[in-house]
């Protein structure tokens, strides 16, 4: 049953509604975006709505105002999902009484939340998402909510019911509470040690309704929101915060593409202050101003009467194609071509581009070629062309014909041909790449990072085995902060296979981090193994293997993997320590049959501590080639054991460098956010894994 206070913000609502919506029933405006909330997510200021990004869109959002300074990170990976990750910080209370080890930090509470949309907005239906907020760790935030969304002209109409901390204010009464009146209470206590799901908690105490208006005026980077805050204020983490109004109102700004300007007057009392950056994954696009144009196709083909130079072919082949180590066959009627592809990601760009010098060069008697991309000398991907076809399509389409294809997939093998060009051999690969380390939320500092380069190299003795090594030269650091060096008090259940994380990463300023022997081959058609053994990361060394089983045209793989490691001296970690201990997991990987961008991958095994356990990754590859995913690691070490965090949970973004560079590359950077470091449920962090080095999308 309705209450009156209730009735009374309702009926207030729908007059301003009215008022506006009679002021303007004549504008055609209609807002050009959806704004972020004050938590971060689609929303008016302190509620959400039910709308959604662009897919592909990334958020960056500050907020801050006398109680509460948020920090958050909002994606949009699929059209009907968001999600968002947040670090609070409480300006009244410290993270910890010890002065000597926090200091004068202020306390930082991390959050995840998750939208999902129910239904699109119709001609007379709105649009429907519900979602949580906080949902997981300490839950100071935690809510769920049911929001609908309607547009009429330049007005974004809301209206929603929200549970938990965002319906402090109760003005209805939970509905659910009729079923029992269990689920009149709400328990602020969490599980374990926080971090987990707490799905026993949900539509579970107070119940509140809560609406708004968002309004895009007639100038375009401008708009305003009205809403009715359905929080009272009276259980905040902060304390009891007075409300001398329910009604919050604010502006958005957009002072350029990328960046918004955010301000609002709420609780009748207080400002809030902050700003969005934001970008879209699916749009961002390389310019490779340097990069040669791909060289045009000769319809008429080559002349008899001259000899081709294949090393001349083989340099261009290197220069515009960005294939390396080329081996040129020929096969009756087929030029065969294998070569390592180390310049485009997108893999059929590089076989075009090596189609158009080979057609040019090849004798008049070709008319296929086989092309086929090797990694660390294994055959990946291969593809047979043809030439009449092939210059077809290059000569361009006419008018109303379809282009002919002139490309099909093959299974690729390896080919025993004569040889008419083998490249010389170039044993040594050498590389530079930046690294960077960083935790988010640790106690000493809300920010700590390690910023450096490895000096990577890759010795090929033959064609299987090669020396592989890294080296880690530090640049800058601040852990200098770190205070603490002994086992956390709430760990020392299980072994400490990753907490010495500190006294490794502060333990020099030049760190060998790997230097392996690696045997890799193809055992059979869609076979693939490695065998390595030396240093294999900066924590651990030992032996292992991997075999992969990657079937032809098929969007699923199967992988297994095992080793014996000890672990290594972080005081010279060029010796062992006496820990040691089998790991290994068998993994599945699969494209998904609704959206192919998206890869899961499930392991099951045995991990560093000796616990037993399965590892989901989900992610999403955007049309940039951007890589956003997140994992969770569950084992039989329990919540109490396995310390604060309760489970292993991280989540990644791989960014192509190409996508910063003049000119193209294959290689990519990945940012990490783990929460917290614990020692349960923790991976061999292996320099490759045989999913990876086969991938060629």
């Amino acid at each position: 049953m309705m209450s009156l206070k209730s009735a009374n913000w309702l009926y207030s609502l729908s007059l301003v509604s009215s008022a506006l919506f009679a002021a303007n029933v004549s504008q055609t405006i209609t807002p050009s975006s959806v704004s972020q909330s004050d938590f971060g997510g689609v929303g008016l200021l302190q509620m959400p709505t039910a709308r959604m990004s662009d897919v592909g869109e990334f958020s960056a959002n500050y907020r801050d105002n006398d109680q509460y300074r948020r920090w958050s990170v909002s994606v949009q990976p699929f059209e009907w999902l968001e999600t968002t990750l947040r670090y609070t910080d409480t300006r009244t209370r410290l993270y910890s009484g010890d002065s000597d080890f926090s200091g004068n930090q202020s306390q930082k509470d991390k959050g995840i939340d998750m939208k999902a949309r129910l239904w699109q907005e119709s001609r007379w239906l709105p649009q429907v998402s519900v979602g949580v907020r906080d949902f997981t760790g300490t839950g100071l935030f935690d809510s769920e909510y049911l929001a609908a969304s309607k547009r009429v002209g330049p007005f974004d109409f809301t209206m929603g019911m929200g549970w938990g901390n965002m319906a402090e204010s109760g003005n209805i009464t939970n509905p659910f509470c009729k079923m029992s009146d269990t689920w009149c209470y709400r328990s602020s206590d969490f599980s374990g040690r926080g971090g987990k799901f707490e799905v026993n908690k949900m539509l579970h105490g107070p119940a509140a309704l809560f609406g708004g208006i968002e309004y895009q005026t007639p100038w375009e980077p401008l708009r305003f929101k009205l809403e009715y805050d359905s929080n009272d204020y009276s259980h905040e983490f902060a304390g009891v915060i007075p409300q001398d109004s329910p009604f919050n109102v604010g502006a958005v700004y957009r002072v350029s593409e990328p960046l918004e300007m955010h301000l609002s007057y709420e609780r009748g009392n207080t400002f809030m202050w902050g700003f969005t950056l934001r970008t879209n994954f699916n749009q961002w696009r390389p310019i490779h101003y340097a990069d040669p144009a791909p060289e045009p196709v000769s319809v008429e083909g080559k002349d008899k009467a001259n000899k081709t130079e294949w090393s001349s072919v083989a340099q261009k082949l290197e220069s515009n194609a960005g294939y390396q180590h080329v081996s040129i066959k020929q096969q009756s009627d087929t030029l065969v071509m294998t070569g390592e592809q180390q310049k485009y990601r997108d893999s059929q760009q590089a076989t075009d581009r090596a189609a158009a010098i080979l057609v040019n060069q090849a004798d008049p008697s070709v008319t296929s070629l086989h092309i086929q991309q090797e990694s660390q000398n294994m055959p990946v991907k291969a593809q047979d062309i043809d030439l009449a076809a092939f210059r077809k399509a290059k000569a361009g389409a006419i008018l109303g014909e379809q282009p002919p294809v002139y490309a099909q997939d093959v299974r690729p093998a390896l080919s025993s041909v004569d040889t008419l060009y083998q490249a010389p051999a170039s044993p040594l690969d050498f590389s530079l790449s930046p690294s960077l380390t960083q935790s988010i939320g640790g106690p000493e500092s809300f920010y700590m990072y390690q910023l450096g380069v490895n000096a990577n190299t890759n010795w090929h003795w033959n064609e299987h085995f090669s020396t592989d090594s890294t080296v880690y030269v530090n640049a800058v650091d601040n852990y200098d902060r770190f205070n603490f060096t002994a086992p956390p008090a709430d760990s020392g259940a299980i072994p400490r296979v990753r907490t010495h994380i500190r006294e490794y990463a502060s333990s020099s300023n030049v760190l060998l981090n790997n230097l392996q022997l690696t045997e890799m081959r193809t055992l059979a058609p869609d076979w693939y193994a490695q065998a390595y053994t030396g240093y294999l990361e900066m924590m651990y060394a030992g032996a292992g293997s991997e075999v992969l089983y990657r079937p032809f045209a098929r969007n699923w793989a199967l992988g297994l993997d095992a080793n014996y490691v000890r672990q290594r001296d972080w005081d010279n970690t060029l010796k062992l320590e006496d820990y040691s201990t089998a790991t290994g997991h068998l993994t599945a990987y699969w494209h998904l049959p609704l959206d192919s961008d998206v890869l899961a991958k499930v392991s099951v095994g045995r991990y560093l501590a000796k616990d037993y356990g399965t590892t989901i990754d989900l992610s999403r590859r955007f049309d940039s080639g951007v890589i956003v995913g997140a994992f969770a690691t569950v084992t039989n070490v329990s919540a109490t054991a396995y310390g604060e965090g309760s489970f292993t949970k991280g989540v990644y973004v791989s960014i192509p460098l190409d996508l910063m560079l003049a000119k193209p590359t294959v290689r990519s950077s990945t940012i990490s956010w783990i929460p917290l470091t614990r020692d349960g449920g923790q991976m061999l962090n292996r320099r490759y894994h045989l999913y990876d080095v086969t991938d060629t999308e």
